[in-house]
C-alpha cells in the first residue's frame, strides 16, 4: 500500500455580517488573512505537494495564489471545489430564509435543493469526482476550499461517507491527512495511465 499527504485548508474569515448565507456569493477576506498563508506555506512545504487545488471563489483563490507563490507549487482552479449553491437564499439572512425552509433542508440535506440552488447530493457527487482524481494521481497535494466541500473531503479521507450536517473545519484552519491507497487502486491507476 502506498499513501500520500493531503493538506485541506478552509479559507480565512470573510467580511460578511454574521448570519448571512453566502455559499456561491463572491465575498472578500477579512484583513490579515495573509498571516494565515504564511503559516500554511510551512505546512505545505512539509507535505511535499506540487499542486494547490482551489475553488474559483476569490476568498479561496487569493489564499491559494499566495500559497502557490510562496511554495513554488502549481495552482489549479477547480469548479468542483466551489461551495454549495444556495440559489435564492444567497445574500439573505438565515432568519429571512425562515425556520420551515431550514427545517426541510436539515431533514434531508442530500435531497433538499434551495430555490434555484444545488442539492447536497450534487455537491457530494462533484466533490467525490475530485476525490477520485486526487486518489488516482496519488501525489501529495493541498486543497483550498469551503466548509461544504471540505466536509465531504474530510469524511472521504477518514474512510466513510460524508454527513452533510457535520460541523466543518473552522475558517482559516488546515487539516493534514495521510491517504492510503490499496494495491487494487494502485493497479487501476497504473492501468489508466498505460
Amino acid at each position: 500500500m502506498q499513501s500520500f499527504s493531503l493538506l485541506l485548508v478552509r479559507h480565512a474569515r470573510v467580511q460578511v455580517p454574521q448570519g448571512i448565507c453566502y455559499g456561491r456569493t463572491d465575498v472578500v477576506l477579512h484583513p490579515g488573512w495573509e498571516k494565515i498563508v504564511s503559516g500554511l506555506s510551512v505546512l505545505a512545504r512539509g507535505v511535499g505537494g506540487r499542486v494547490v487545488h482551489t475553488s474559483p471563489a476569490q476568498r479561496c483563490l487569493h489564499m491559494a495564489q499566495r500559497l502557490a507563490s510562496a511554495t513554488g507549487m502549481e495552482l489549479r482552479v477547480d469548479e468542483r471545489l466551489a461551495e454549495l449553491d444556495f440559489g435564492q437564499w444567497e445574500g439573505k439572512s438565515w432568519q429571512e430564509i425562515g425556520r420551515a425552509a431550514l427545517d426541510d433542508w436539515a431533514a434531508s440535506p442530500e435531497h433538499f435543493t434551495p430555490p434555484g440552488g444545488e442539492s447536497g447530493q450534487a455537491l457530494r457527487q462533484r466533490v467525490r469526482a475530485f476525490w477520485r482524481d486526487l486518489r488516482e494521481a496519488g501525489k501529495a497535494a493541498c486543497v483550498v476550499s469551503h466548509g461544504g466541500p471540505l466536509r465531504v473531503l474530510s469524511a472521504l479521507a477518514e474512510g466513510h461517507g460524508p454527513d452533510l450536517l457535520r460541523p466543518s473545519m473552522p475558517q482559516g484552519s488546515a487539516r493534514l491527512w495521510q491517504v492510503t491507497q490499496t494495491v487494487q487502486e494502485e493497479a487501476q491507476s497504473v492501468a489508466a495511465h498505460s
